[in-house]
């Protein structure tokens, strides 16, 4: 099968659409143009030499009749003449024709004479020269006139794609989280000034992101305020719950009093991830080592590999936080065996079980959103996606194929830190 040619990518840009259209109606102006200024100089040009031929013409018949001799312009059927002009004249008729003549453009009139052509030529080389030099101004002027048409449309087209290309950047930095970026296209200020397509297109997207970014800090101080406020009687209700008889209720109260306080320093954090106001504390640390004792502190049954070590400057208490959520995570929502690798600056955490949801892959963690009825608030997840980026860390889901027994996979690569060589010293090779 044939594969198909696609056209490049700046092919398929407003300026490029909109130089071949400039061009492409350019060039049919100046050619209609040029058309009807070639067709009336050039009609104009030939009927005065035909008239000038005629007259010569009536001029040498009377001197025919007269018996009188004709000038060196004139003859009874002369050599050169057309032969369709010839037989127009045998035929009784007059009329005139342009053809070359000793290489030069002439100009015929003939009519009839006693059975023959009675014929004179005008030089019609100068009246040629005329027609041919403005066929040349007038292509000269049709590519200048195109190339000022392009550069003008071309500088045009340019400054609105740039508001363009401000406007979709925006629109980019939003969608990423940067909810304080804004097109601020100077049209939009001025209410008494008449707004452009474009200008109303990056006030709307303006207006979106402040109406949207009101909302979400709206939310975020709902949720901080609802989780601080419930830091309280959870407190109060946690000691209430010590002073409980032992027995089988107890034991249940204290387990749900745990479980809203962990859900509760979650909504806290998420909160904080949220706000931006999270500030890393960067140190030296080996992965291999750290990664180690993650897995011992969640006291749950992960194999730990450690292909290739690697040193990494990291906050180390948010790293424990986000390997902890995902190891609690794949025993929680995946199946044994559940194994922990570090290879470099990649740590990768895999279970066997069912894999990753398809909207977990296409979105990523959603809160309070869990598959098949399991426990938990969906929490964990989005903790170690905002964690991960606040230590600048890539957290990645995937599904691991069939081929390789399937399961979830959480693979989180960490920027490596890189020892320089001290002064004096040559680096290893």
């Amino acid at each position: 099968m044939r594969r198909r040619l696609r056209p490049p990518a700046w092919t398929a840009t407003l300026t490029w659409k909109a130089a071949v259209f400039i061009t492409i109606m350019c060039c049919a102006l100046a050619a209609l143009l040029g058309t009807l200024v070639h067709v009336s100089v050039a009609g104009q040009t030939v009927r005065d030499s035909r008239e000038k031929a005629l007259t010569r013409l009536g001029e040498v018949g009377r001197l025919y009749e007269s018996g009188e001799p004709l000038p060196r312009f004139a003859g009874v059927d002369p050599e050169g003449l057309p032969a369709e002009l010839r037989a127009l004249a045998v035929r009784g008729e007059q009329g005139t024709m342009v053809s070359d003549h000793e290489g030069r453009p002439t100009m015929w009139a003939a009519g009839p004479a006693d059975g023959r052509a009675l014929a004179v030529r005008v030089d019609y080389t100068q009246s040629a020269e005329t027609i041919d030099g403005l066929d040349r101004s007038i292509l000269g002027s049709s590519v200048l006139a195109i190339g000022a048409t392009l550069l003008v449309g071309a500088f045009a087209v340019t400054r609105v794609t740039r508001r363009l290309h401000a406007t979709a950047q925006v629109a980019r930095r939003i969608s990423a989280g940067d909810l304080d970026a804004r097109v601020d296209d100077p049209r939009t200020r001025d209410p008494s000034r008449h707004q452009d397509e474009v200008a109303t297109v990056s006030g709307a997207l303006d207006t979106m992101a402040s109406s949207l970014q009101r909302k979400l800090q709206s939310e975020q101080r709902f949720t901080a305020d609802v989780a601080h406020e419930l830091r309280t009687p959870l407190t109060g209700l946690s000691a209430a719950a010590e002073l409980l008889p032992e027995g089988r209720p107890s034991e249940l109260v204290r387990d749900r009093v745990r479980t809203m306080r962990a859900l509760t320093e979650d909504l806290l954090e998420i909160s904080r991830l949220d706000a931006g106001t999270e500030r890393v504390d960067l140190a030296v640390h080996d992965l291999g080592p750290l990664a180690a004792r993650v897995v011992r502190a969640s006291g749950t049954d992960t194999e730990v590999r450690v292909l290739r070590d690697a040193t990494v400057e990291t906050d180390r208490r948010r790293l424990e936080r986000v390997l902890g959520n995902l190891v609690a995570n794949a025993h929680k929502h995946g199946a044994a065996p559940v194994v922990l690798t570090v290879d470099g600056p990649v740590v990768t955490v895999r279970d066997h079980g069912a894999g990753f949801p398809d909207y977990l892959l296409d979105a990523g963690p959603q809160r309070f959103r869990t598959e098949g009825g399991g426990k938990g608030h969906g929490l964990g997840l989005t903790i170690a996606v905002g964690q991960a980026e606040v230590i600048g860390a890539e957290l990645v889901f995937a599904n691991a194929s069939a081929e390789e027994g399937g399961g979830a996979v959480a693979r989180l690569t960490l920027p490596e830190y890189v020892r320089l060589a001290e002064p004096g010293t040559e680096a290893e090779r």
